[in-house]
């Protein structure tokens, strides 16, 4: 999330299992994961969690897509090349029939999918 931060700005708040009302419900060694992160400005807003599931096995790469939508073309463009870094991008950022669309893989094997319909 920090890595996010870093792309797209804005406050980041970080909830610990440990911190939470979920601490009892969870083993002691889950109490460092994140149950909850916020980022957020004034044009987005996005939330995470670490893999709370303890008795299944994660896929990288199936277990989430992050979509991030509005603003400008400028500033999407500019969030999609700082989260392109290291990134497998599978869709270019290009204008189609609903706005400017893009998707990549960031570094992480995180997908992301970008869309705006803004003319600015």
């Amino acid at each position: 999330m920090e890595f996010y931060k870093s792309c797209l700005g804005g406050d980041l708040t970080v909830t610990k299992v440990g911190e939470s009302p979920a601490k009892g419900f969870m083993p002691a060694a889950m109490h460092h994961k994140v149950v909850y992160a916020q980022l957020k400005s004034d044009n987005m807003n996005m939330s995470a969690s670490d893999w709370l599931m303890p008795n299944r096995t994660p896929i990288v790469g199936n277990t989430v897509c992050r979509f991030l939508s509005g603003g400008t073309k400028q500033e999407l463009k500019s969030f999609f090349d700082k989260l392109s870094d290291g990134a497998d991008v599978t869709d270019p950022l290009k204008d189609v029939f609903h706005g400017l669309y893009g998707a990549l893989n960031d570094k992480f094997g995180v997908r992301w999918m970008f869309q705006t319909s803004s003319n600015e």
